[in-house]
């Protein structure tokens, strides 16, 4: 009886000994592919430039969020979970619950044959203990092995993660820095908008969809995938500002230059009549000037302003005239203009006259809050003292010009009140007081003819508190006297063109557009002009 159960024993131990190693070995690597072959159908292939259908759009925009941000993760624990899953499955049902309890019952483990004789159903029985631990050993090891490797690929990610993280923080840093020092800040040019914005919706090229948030990010460092499957980029450098952009307010098509270039308000302030859209065709016609002569680089926004532009020219070369500002609050009228490396986007607004007669109605032009500098647009013919001072030769003259119904000291008054309180800062915006209807003036005898300096000339005809009250309320006063007529229509006068865009250009230069060259060859102040139009500078220190 001893015998037959040492005999047992040693059976048990031999078959133990050979069936373990064996086991473990044949197990490991069956485990290990397991665990591969399961992570790689979870993660599978993805045919690049399409749009995974794993991840879901985010709402309100046509992209997904890019893959690191966050089905990387999803997809890590996806892997872990089908790699691990699988060694558990395979050790359970395929060794645990066939292989491993054939062999107790003495069966052949790879189909359950129960014919073999006595003494080999023994040996399968003897080597059921050693295969059922082979298989649990080689699937701890197993996992033991996918853990490390999913862990290292979880610190490789992590990683990632972190370069596309700091990524999109280095490039929204660099933009922001960009816009600061650029002073680049984006507001709608239309009325009942006016808004400014953080950032203008893009439209894609391919199928039209409105990306509100083209920006490093969630949905992508360099660029988003649209659902059409088009990439679309995500900074200025690359080429963001390719796109068609539109308001994210009112949805109307924005120039293209916004968002790249800063954008410098400028409105016409002035009465009916004044002379405000004459003097608006003969500065955009001054800065074409320029141009020609290689000291500007002038451009049309887009093609609205340029069909605009046209229609008022041609208006003028007919009529001689412009037509009385109709609507309610202006469209800017844009301009990029260049000078060197810099570039400004210039909106002028040309508002109706009526629409300063009063406070709430001033207070209704929003755009003034915007205002990087105000040309107020002076008509001295309108002032009631001057008109008594005419004798009947000059009355008649100055009533074929068509006077303002409102005189440059009343629209200072009803300017100066509101747009300290529409911006806060009327200090520091300079004010470049043009004088209109220089033709006429020339001609007037009872008034003195307009001298060198416009400031000592308003002040001597009985403008002098609207003199003294520009210098004490804006940071900087500039005085041109201009004769739009000249300046424009057939017969233009190419010189007094140049003369009137010099307003513009004073404010640009305020702005950082340094235009060195352009100011040399106009005249130092006190030294008249062509046709008599004279400068003068007074900036409050």
């Amino acid at each position: 009886m001893s015998s037959a159960s040492g005999f047992f024993t040693f059976a048990l131990a031999l078959t133990g000994a050979v069936g373990l190693p064996l086991c473990l070995g044949h197990t490991l690597w069956r485990f290990i592919g397991l665990s591969l072959s399961a992570a790689t159908r979870v993660l599978g292939p993805r045919q690049p430039g399409v749009p995974d259908p794993r991840i879901p759009l985010v709402t309100g925009e046509p992209a997904q969020r890019a893959y690191w941000a966050q089905q990387m993760w999803v997809d890590t624990r996806s892997v872990a979970v089908s790699a691990l899953g699988s060694i558990w499955y395979e050790l359970n049902t395929e060794w645990l619950q066939r292989k491993a309890q054939r062999l107790f019952l003495g069966q052949r483990p790879a189909n359950g044959y129960r014919g073999d004789p006595p003494i080999g159903r023994l040996m399968l029985i003897l080597a059921a203990p050693g295969t059922a631990a082979g298989a649990v050993a080689g699937a701890l090891l197993a996992a033991v092995f996918s853990c490390l490797v999913l862990a290292w690929f979880g610190l490789l990610l992590g990683g990632w993660w972190l370069v596309c993280g700091g990524a999109v923080v280095t490039l929204r840093g660099a933009e922001g820095l960009r816009k600061l020092v650029r002073g680049i800040r984006m507001k709608c040019p239309y009325p009942s908008c006016y808004r400014p914005f953080p950032l203008a919706v893009h439209r894609c090229p391919e199928c039209g969809a409105a990306h509100r948030a083209l920006r490093p990010g969630r949905l992508g460092v360099l660029w988003h995938v649209c659902t059409c499957g088009k990439r679309l980029v995500t900074t200025a450098p690359a080429g963001s500002g390719r796109y068609a952009t539109r308001c994210p307010h009112c949805d109307r098509q924005l120039p293209a230059a916004v968002g790249t270039t800063r954008v410098v308000h400028l409105p016409l302030v002035g009465g009916t009549s004044s002379g405000k859209t004459m003097l608006l065709a003969a500065m955009t016609a001054g800065l074409q000037s320029w141009s020609r002569r290689g000291a500007l680089t002038v451009e049309y926004a887009s093609a609205t302003d340029q069909q605009d532009a046209g229609s008022l020219h041609q208006q003028l070369n007919t009529a001689g005239w412009a037509l009385k500002t109709q609507g309610g609050q202006p469209r800017a009228f844009m301009l990029c203009v260049g000078h060197g490396r810099r570039r400004r986007l210039l909106y002028l607004y040309d508002p109706m006259g009526e629409s300063l007669r009063e406070a709430g109605t001033v207070r209704e032009q929003q755009y003034l809050a915007h205002a990087d500098g105000v040309i107020l647009v002076a008509d001295v013919l309108a002032e009631p003292q001057i008109q008594r001072a005419l004798d009947d030769t000059d009355t008649a003259r100055v009533t074929s010009a068509r006077p303002s119904d409102q005189g440059p000291m009343e629209t200072y008054q009803r300017l100066t009140g509101e747009l300290a309180a529409l911006t806060g800062r009327r200090g520091r915006i300079p004010v470049a007081t043009v004088v209109t209807k220089r033709d006429v003036l020339d001609q007037i005898t009872t008034l003195p003819v307009p001298g060198a300096r416009i400031d000592t000339w308003l002040t001597a005809v009985g403008l002098g508190a609207l003199v003294r009250g520009l210098t004490h309320d804006f940071g900087a006063t500039r005085y041109w006297a201009v004769s739009a007529h000249a300046a424009t229509g057939a017969g233009a006068l190419d010189s007094e063109q140049r003369r009137a865009a010099e307003p513009v250009l004073w404010v640009l230069a305020r702005t950082g557009l340094r235009t060195g060259s352009l100011n040399a060859e106009a005249p130092p102040v006190g030294v008249p002009g062509p046709r008599g139009g004279t400068v003068a500078d007074r900036s409050r220190g």
